[in-house]
């Protein structure tokens, strides 16, 4: 018999203590697996974002507008292929005004040269843009509301108020994670028409603009050209890659994920400590049996690796059935809801294979840490001692 398989046979040496730690592990790695899903998955869009995009809003804030004009002259800005604007909308269903989804005006025929991503049927394609009061929305939200093409829908302005009437005339979806599929976009022509006759002095004002680029490593000198062509005028600009302004937006919630990082790491020491205790007590129980093992010509080592290879297996199982529990949960359970609920937040809410494997390793590399100690006071026993000891 090899000195391996001994210590893995002392994992089930006491089935119920080693079946409640090895829950109590996959408990653990469940937790964490969430928590850095949460982490992944929030910087899902910056991480994703295009590198030939370039963002353009006012130097003070975004809330704040910029002049229509500007969106011309940033296209004639040398290394700028398209510059397209947005505005952000803000309305709600009156049925559920509780429930947040983003609405965004834009210049819809730019939208898809601009989002190539954006993977709408070509019929739903032409009728949203033939359609003044049309909307594309996100195949989660659709699925949400119960929203289907053709579909003639009533929202509540907020930051525009009033009734406002939409027809659904295409569901979209993407191929990059950056795109939130919770959004409804619509023509900025039928929103400017009505800041026009409602509010005369904000006509013709714009969100931000987006700029596609021709070449990538650029995206920071250009940013730089558009600012500086801005320079003198009454409204200026802060310019930035599509990445930038995504993470910009994760800079209003760095504490939250700070800590949740410190979660995620506490996660793991219960987790040493949970193991620590359980192979502790299995070295205490078989004081005897390593004296022996001793008397008849073990080496300090091999206890060691007795531990070692018992703290290896139960820390492996409790990863492996951890992940087992965590795939369905975080997938289907959580992350469904969170995609269909928060989906500006999380627009891509899966287990990484990068945080499995993660998990894995270090349920494996931390059991064997929670058995140094053991291990350690299992290779300094005195055999004569040890001998004497009956339980």
């Amino acid at each position: 018999m090899r000195l391996g398989s001994i210590g893995v046979r002392n994992v089930a040496r006491n089935k119920f203590r080693t079946l409640l730690t090895v829950l109590g592990v996959a408990v653990a790695i469940l937790a964490f697996v969430l928590v850095r899903t949460v982490l992944t998955s929030w910087t899902a869009a910056a991480d994703h974002a295009a590198k030939d995009r370039v963002a353009t809003r006012h130097k003070v804030s975004f809330v704040m507008s910029l002049p229509y004009k500007y969106v011309q002259e940033i296209e004639n800005i040398p290394g700028v292929s398209l510059a397209m604007h947005a505005n952000w909308f803000g309305a709600k269903d009156p049925n559920n005004e509780q429930d947040f989804f983003a609405t965004i005006a834009v210049d819809e025929q730019k939208m898809f040269q601009m989002y190539d991503e954006i993977e709408v049927p070509p019929e739903q394609r032409e009728a949203w843009l033939q359609d003044r009061r049309g909307a594309l929305v996100g195949d989660v939200l659709a699925k949400k509301r119960g929203w289907k093409v053709g579909d003639r829908i009533t929202l509540r302005g907020t930051i525009f108020p009033g009734d406002w009437q939409f027809n659904i005339a295409g569901i979209y979806t993407t191929t990059r994670r950056s795109i939130d599929r919770s959004t409804l976009w619509f023509h900025y022509d039928y929103l400017n028409e009505w800041v026009g006759q409602n509010r005369p002095r904000y006509k013709d004002q714009i969100g931000w603009v987006m700029a596609r680029i021709d070449d990538p490593s650029q995206a920071a000198a250009i940013s730089h050209a558009i600012d500086e062509h801005f320079s003198d005028r009454d409204i200026q600009t802060l310019s930035m890659s599509e990445r930038a302004l995504n993470t910009s937006f994760l800079g209003m919630v760095s504490a939250v994920l700070k800590a949740l990082d410190i979660v995620s790491v506490v996660i793991l020491v219960i987790m040493i400590l949970i193991l620590g205790n359980t192979i502790a007590m299995g070295v205490r129980e078989r004081t005897h049996e390593y004296g022996v093992m001793r008397a008849i010509g073990f080496s300090p080592k091999h206890l060691a690796r007795f531990v070692y290879g018992e703290a290896l297996v139960t820390g492996l199982l409790g990863g492996a059935l951890g992940l087992l529990l965590a795939y369905p949960f975080v997938n289907q359970v959580v992350g469904r809801f969170l995609e269909e609920n928060m989906g500006g937040l999380f627009p891509y809410f899966r287990v990484d294979p990068g945080t499995a494997l993660a998990a894995i390793v270090l349920a494996g590399v931390l059991g064997l840490l929670a058995a140094a100690l053991p291990a350690y006071q299992a290779s300094k026993l005195d055999v004569v001692t040890s001998l004497r000891k009956v339980g």
